[in-house]
């Protein structure tokens, strides 16, 4: 029988996956190591109950004591759910920039999670590092674990990650790419594989913004690179102690919007549902495919899983919201339509069988009522058919006399996500005016064929 002990036995072995549209433009042959399918949804699941193993062992951590750590929040879940099974409390620090996803996640598995500010310097005591220190001390019986100096975070890669890597590819792999944030795993992978074959090349992802790619460089930390970025869970502004830049050949910077969008194209184009990481890793390669030749194999690590992000870089609104998404507005949906259809209307004087006979005439569904050039109302098929079954006299009745609300007015540049949220069982459609004064309609219909393209 093949039964695990506990879930922490489940940490490791992640499938290494052909990448094929995607990458279709590049030399090689694209693999991805996908560690999503660690229990905690990311490849940080290696590390943290490494970093539990060792301050362990080294008797830092003792029985009923307190993690303490800061994480973007796949480390956190790591080491919460070592916690869990091995009768440990948790205290996480995180950042404002972290999607709220992540911070659930962490508060689903028993941990205490306390946001600080992004956009302060890391000895700042408001910051994530400072408030976690300073938690470290004042909590009795508890272990801060310090990701980014802590060596127990490459150690992991080195005796996990690398050695998976390398049999997997049967020693072939040319090319390692991998998103550099704590250095923890593209170090010890790195360590590892070039060991085994010093010609590998080690290409570390980096984002605008972080200080670590002119680091690299140059040896020199330059605070000036450093500004405020969106993406998540690599990038740093100080030079984690987990770092021998030695055995990385080359940093390549991508920005906050490639990575956005490729991530979701690897969803859409791939079927692999993952995090900021993973679509920066793939951009980056893309910037570098020049250097690849067709005999080569290229192993990029996918860090972690999709769902600590839907409400981000898998939401269209949030995408727009930050220009890295083109956004369809009702002009769009109109446009679409081919911009003839002229705007049927009612008055209320009107019957209802003439209201029947117009969208009987035109196929449609929604109609707005105009006295003069104010709408006051309106009349849908689906609240006519009611009243008339209800009362077959009603046919008769003037338009007045069965009355629904308006639809709501918007302006003719709104986005259609905002149009989708005014649509709904009690309100059909919405109407806009055009730069020249004439109104137009978008119903549900309109907004599923706009949609759909």
């Amino acid at each position: 029988m093949d039964i695990k002990n506990n879930i922490l036995e489940t940490i490791g072995n992640t499938p290494l996956i052909r990448l094929n549209k995607i990458t279709k433009g590049i030399p090689g042959t694209i693999l991805a190591k996908v560690d999503y399918f660690n229990p905690g949804n990311s490849i940080k699941d290696r590390m943290a109950l490494k970093m539990v193993e060792v301050a362990e062992q080294e008797g830092k951590l003792k029985p009923g004591g307190t993690i303490i750590e800061c994480t973007s929040g796949n480390t956190g879940m790591g080491l919460a759910l070592a916690a869990v099974v091995k009768g440990y409390k948790c205290i996480f620090t995180t950042t404002d920039k972290q999607s709220k996803e992540k911070m659930d996640i962490l508060k689903a598995v028993g941990a205490e999670v306390i946001v600080c500010p992004t956009n302060v310097e890391p000895d700042d005591p408001r910051s994530y590092y400072s408030v976690a220190q300073r938690l470290a001390r004042e909590i009795p019986n508890s272990y801060h674990f310090n990701q980014y100096d802590n060596l127990a975070n490459r150690l992991a890669h080195y005796e996990t990650t690398g050695p998976e890597i390398w049999k997997q590819t049967d020693g072939k792999i040319t090319h390692l790419v991998c998103t550099a944030g704590t250095g923890g795993t593209i170090t010890g992978t790195a360590q590892y594989l070039k060991e085994k074959n010093p010609n590998i090349q080690i290409w570390a992802i980096d984002v605008y913004g972080s200080l670590l790619t002119k680091y690299f460089r140059t040896g020199e930390i330059d605070m000036d690179e450093v500004h405020p970025y969106i993406s998540e869970g690599f990038g740093e502004d100080f030079v984690p102690k987990n770092y021998d830049m030695s055995v990385i050949d080359h940093f390549e910077q991508v920005t906050d919007k490639d990575g956005a969008i490729m991530a979701r194209k690897l969803a859409k184009e791939e079927g692999l549902f993952c995090g900021y990481s993973a679509g920066s890793c793939i951009q980056g390669l893309l910037q570098l495919k020049d250097r690849l030749k067709a005999d080569d194999m290229v192993v990029c690590i996918f860090h972690d899983h999709g769902s600590r992000y839907v409400g981000k870089i898998y939401n269209d609104q949030w995408m727009m919201e930050r220009g890295f998404m083109e956004a369809k507005t009702f002009r769009d949906v109109v446009s679409a339509r081919g911009g003839k259809q002229r705007l049927i209307t009612l008055s209320p004087d009107k019957t209802v069988t003439d209201a029947v006979d117009l969208m009987r005439k035109y196929d449609i569904e929604h109609i707005p009522v105009f006295e003069g050039d104010n709408m006051i109302g309106s009349i849908s098929e689906g609240g006519l058919f009611q009243q008339v079954f209800a009362q077959p006299e009603i046919r008769q009745a003037i338009i007045e006399e069965v009355l629904e609300k308006p639809f709501p007015m918007v302006e003719f540049t709104t986005p259609i996500e905002k149009l989708s949220s005014l649509i709904n069982k009690e309100n059909g459609a919405v109407l806009a005016k055009d730069e020249i004064g004439n109104y137009h309609i978008v119903t549900k219909y309109d907004l599923l064929q706009a949609l759909g393209k």
